[in-house]
């Protein structure tokens, strides 16, 4: 499997990176995890195609986490035309913020023709599903969103992937990540300071309890930018950058 962070900013883009979103290729298919507003940037820079993508899985609906989605589906219609059809899953209430964001951005764009099928499913954590491919099972963790937000692992050819999305410290992130090849789990922060984020005291502490073989910290904010090189001199982890690739 070969994992592509091509967004790994936080909802403010500190450090001038672009909104969440992580590409995994495995086998032939590909899946992208979360599609924030400014992620289409980074997609851009790397020069991928959404026709690559077989299907798209949202953590939760936060707009640098999903608010890229009417950006990318009026890109694969106008831009860059599919054909072959898009699932997209995510937590229950997706349909609807999805469609309010596409007429907010584009009016009229529900109402449109589309040259390719799309489907947004909702899944309410915990789940499981195959998706393109891919082995997706769910958590949900601490954040607040108006609806569940969820870490997901992801197996495909005898690879795991896990992904904590956005969270304060859940025991569930230990079960999510267990034996993972890697694990990427956010880092905002220097010292608790937005309820629903994790801190990097935090998950110091509790870095001893996690097996999976590799973390990397992402959605950092700018105090954790500020400290990177000491927090991977001190514990080993990987501080995620847009565009980093990981084989595992």
């Amino acid at each position: 499997m070969k994992v592509t962070l091509v967004g790994t900013g936080d909802a403010f883009g500190s450090g001038g990176r672009a909104h969440t979103c992580i590409r995994l290729d495995a086998d032939g298919r590909a899946m992208a995890i979360d599609f924030g507003a400014a992620s289409i940037l980074g997609w851009r820079r790397l020069g991928f195609s959404f026709n690559d993508i077989d299907a798209l899985f949202i953590s939760h609906l936060h707009g640098d986490h999903f608010g890229g989605l009417p950006f990318l589906l009026l890109e694969a219609q106008f831009v860059d035309p599919r054909s072959k059809p898009l699932e997209i899953v995510g937590p229950p209430g997706l349909r609807s913020r999805l469609a309010m964001a596409m007429e907010s951005f584009f009016p009229g764009t529900t109402g449109i023709r589309w040259r390719f099928p799309w489907s947004v499913q909702e899944l309410a954590p915990p789940a499981r599903i195959t998706l393109a491919g891919f082995d997706v099972r769910t958590v949900e963790v601490i954040h607040a969103a108006g609806a569940p937000a969820t870490a997901l692992r992801i197996e495909a050819g005898g690879k795991s992937f896990a992904f904590s999305g956005d969270t304060a410290w859940t025991d569930a992130l230990l079960d999510i990540s267990a034996g993972a090849d890697l694990f990427v789990c956010e880092c905002h922060s220097m010292a608790p300071k937005a309820p629903g984020h994790m801190d990097w005291p935090c998950l110091r502490k509790n870095l001893p309890r996690l097996t999976a073989r590799r973390v990397v910290i992402t959605h950092m904010g700018p105090e954790v930018l500020a400290n990177v090189d000491a927090i991977q001199a001190e514990s080993g982890v990987l501080a995620a950058e847009d565009g980093l690739v990981v084989a595992i």
